[in-house]
């Protein structure tokens, strides 16, 4: 079992403030693998403290975007070294499939770091702009002490997209991993005590929720930088504004999947089994409406039926695993309480259901429904699990129609034989990022989501702006 018994803050393991503890608890096994202090408001206070003090003080924010960006180089390298461990880290503490988190849940961090690393070399603190009286600078500073509260889905993805663009544009960060995955924050920690980052310029504290609103709400904190549900986003919106604190805001999704009639079925389903069931479907962009017109819609049942049956559920570390268990007991509970739903509201179970696949363990039975609309709560709630709906459509612009017909604006795809049809429908369609027979996430490139998806972008040159504030100094003479 992995035990640690303190806290990373100013630049060293601290203990904490109180006795409580955390057990991480093994999604197949159902055993404690991990246990770390719990923090408590007075944690928070103090990191808070070593924070603006690294900021109002240190080395850090005073240092030129290419002197930074050699310190997040190096610690790219360490992390490129250790990834395969974070990896593993991963799997055992929330259950992702090993293939997954050897493809995403440690290689996309370090890809964030890479590309923010290079992007700092030869990003400009200030610019000249021509004035009415005279020359203008422009100068970008960064905004100040970050909160960063990460989700338990992808905990490396969601932090390093805060902490990536956050270091590189000077600030200093509180993070917050989530209780159900604190120990990779933990690895982080020691990678970045070996990368040389100051003292006082990443410190993480994990935390339950009482200690996680006394962080945003800490008037020692410039901005906070949230992933989780919407209705958590709107508390700390709420909170931000009243204080007029900058904030982000990366929130659920509800994505559609639109099947076009020239799709080509079976070579889109290898594609669409990642994009609809990466991470057991504990995914925010996971495509988990599939819309199919009613001229196709038996025969997108029948192929997305058999995708969904050949993910080998099982045991996350095995390789061959497709679908693994879900995080907790209660997500278990949540989307088995879905599936009754969908069930008691005439939709069709056509693979899947209310039988669970494994004797131990926090699994559900992948499931698609079959026969919905899409006023359904399958269709228009956030499940967060492998429950996906098929849902037919009259013609493409109703297919659009369908598409938008959702709080939410976080992701979606559109599959066909003509790409360049697939774009004009892609344009359509009103979400943030968005696929042609793919599903990507890229670093280099922004990230959220229209409507209650969230506020802001992250990743790409807009996930650094974020992180910045812009100062115009006119001058004359």
């Amino acid at each position: 079992m992995r035990q640690h018994d303190t806290l990373f803050i100013g630049g060293e393991w601290v203990s904490p403030a109180g006795t409580g503890v955390i057990d991480v608890i093994s999604p197949h096994t159902e055993e404690v693998v991990g246990r770390v202090p719990d923090g408590t408001p007075a944690d928070m206070d103090r990191a808070v403290a070593a924070a603006r003090a690294a900021f109002d003080h240190g080395p850090w924010p005073r240092m030129t975007f290419a002197e930074r960006a050699a310190v997040i180089d190096r610690l790219a390298g360490i992390y490129a070294a250790r990834q395969g461990e974070m990896a593993a880290l991963i799997t055992e503490e929330m259950g992702s499939p090993i293939t997954f988190s050897n493809l995403a849940q440690a290689p996309q961090p370090l890809g964030m770091l890479q590309f923010y690393a290079e992007y700092g070399k030869t990003f400009a603190q200030e610019e000249q702009r021509p004035g009415l009286f005279g020359p203008t600078t422009v100068r970008r500073e960064p905004v100040g002490v970050v909160a960063a509260i990460v989700p338990w889905n992808v905990p490396q993805f969601v932090a390093m997209t805060k902490v990536a663009p956050a270091l590189l544009a000077g600030c200093t960060i509180v993070l917050k991993p989530a209780p159900e995955t604190p120990l990779d924050s933990y690895l982080l920690a020691e990678m970045a005590k070996e990368a040389g980052i100051p003292d006082g310029v990443l410190n993480i504290v994990p935390a339950g929720r009482e200690a996680g609103e006394h962080l945003v709400s800490h008037p020692g904190v410039d901005k906070v930088a949230f992933t989780g549900s919407t209705a958590a986003g709107r508390r700390i919106a709420a909170i931000c504004g009243e204080q007029l604190k900058r904030v982000s805001l990366e929130l659920g999704g509800k994505s559609a999947a639109i099947i076009l009639d020239d799709a080509d079925l079976p070579a889109s389903m290898g594609m669409l089994a990642i994009a609809s069931l990466m991470n057991n479907g504990q995914a925010c962009v996971a495509q988990t409406r599939i819309l199919a017109s009613r001229n196709r819609y038996d025969e997108v049942v029948e192929a997305v039926a058999g995708m969904v049956t050949s993910q080998p559920v099982g045991d996350p570390a095995d390789p061959a695993t497709g679908i693994g268990p879900l995080v907790a007991k209660r997500q278990q509970e949540r989307v088995e309480g879905y599936i009754k739903a969908g069930m008691d509201e005439g939709a069709k179970v056509v693979v899947g259901g209310l039988s669970r696949p494994m004797d131990r363990g926090w699994y559900v039975a992948p499931t698609v429904f079959a026969g919905a609309t899409n006023d359904m709560r399958i269709a228009r709630e956030e499940i967060f699990g492998p429950v996906l709906t098929v849902i037919p459509y009259d013609d493409e612009a109703d297919a659009v129609r369908l598409a938008n017909d959702s709080e939410y604006g976080l992701s979606g795809t559109v599959w066909t034989a003509d790409a360049d049809h697939g774009m004009d429908i892609a344009r359509q369609v009103r979400t943030g990022t968005y696929g042609v027979n793919c599903l990507m996430l890229e670093a280099n490139v922004p990230f959220g989501g229209y409507k209650a998806s969230g506020l802001g972008r992250e990743l790409g040159p807009e996930g650094l702006n974020a992180y910045l504030e812009y100062k115009t100094i006119a001058r004359l003479g």
